[in-house]
């Protein structure tokens, strides 16, 4: 049996991946706050930025599971916000707080605990980050989301540094998902040229049909999962692998 746990698979990217794994015969669970009929996925509704709620409902989807019949078990910390796209400055506190504590403090916290649920499972465990190219290229307006990115890609390195000496050690890899239609890239084209310099390359992308569906974002990283193109510690990029 294969197991998959997302955040954020109600809509967008995580529902892309969520579903695509399902038609592959996984057992899926999402964590998010609202649920979309997902196709073969048990959606448990909840607000991952209430973190002891997040713990108690991924404690509870983990004792769900009988690992006595689990080949592989996949975590997948995809739930994310741009928040306000400004430059620093022009933002407020709370609005900064919420990135972070959703893009870093969240899928901390969630893979810590299952980090430690599963130590003693011997059956293929992983941890996969949905991380962003702005984690290595900084964009104006974008300070917080590229810190917050920067923050996930460090957390895979030393996830995976400190798991790859241990007998039932989790891999952890980050992937860059590319430009995907989103309603993420929907705030972005409707943000003005003076909060975002580089607004004008993302309605360009969209205009020419140059934005990857969620559909095939689930494809591909499915198949870069199964075609062992996924080693600890790697940072990958969807569009180069």
């Amino acid at each position: 049996m294969n197991v998959l746990i997302i955040t954020g698979g109600s809509k967008g990217i995580g529902k892309g991946i969520a579903e695509y794994y399902a038609a592959n015969d996984y057992l899926v669970y999402s964590l998010s706050r609202t649920k979309s009929n997902l196709k073969k996925c048990e959606e448990v509704e909840v607000d991952i930025l209430d973190l002891p709620l997040a713990e108690q409902k991924l404690n509870y989807i983990l004792h769900k599971i009988d690992f006595n019949y689990v080949d592989k078990i996949t975590l997948i910390n995809n739930a994310g916000r741009l928040g306000k796209i400004a430059s620093l400055g022009n933002l407020n506190a709370s609005d900064i707080d919420t990135s972070i504590k959703l893009n870093t403090t969240v899928p901390l916290v969630l893979s810590n605990l299952f980090i430690d649920a599963t130590k003693d499972l011997k059956s293929e465990k992983q941890i996969i980050n949905i991380s962003s190219g702005a984690a290595a290229n900084p964009y104006v307006g974008w300070s917080v989301y590229c810190t917050s990115k920067a923050a996930i890609d460090m957390m895979t390195r030393t996830i995976a540094l400190e798991q790859e000496g241990l007998a039932n050690g989790v891999n952890c890899m980050s992937i860059y998902p590319g430009v995907v239609d989103t309603n993420m890239q929907t705030q972005i084209r409707s943000t003005s040229i003076e909060d975002f310099k580089n607004v004008d390359r993302f309605i360009g992308l969209k205009q020419n049909n140059e934005l990857y569906t969620p559909e095939y974002v689930g494809q591909r990283i499915y198949e870069m999962d199964h075609g062992q193109q996924l080693n600890n510690g790697d940072i990958l990029d969807i569009r180069y692998k």
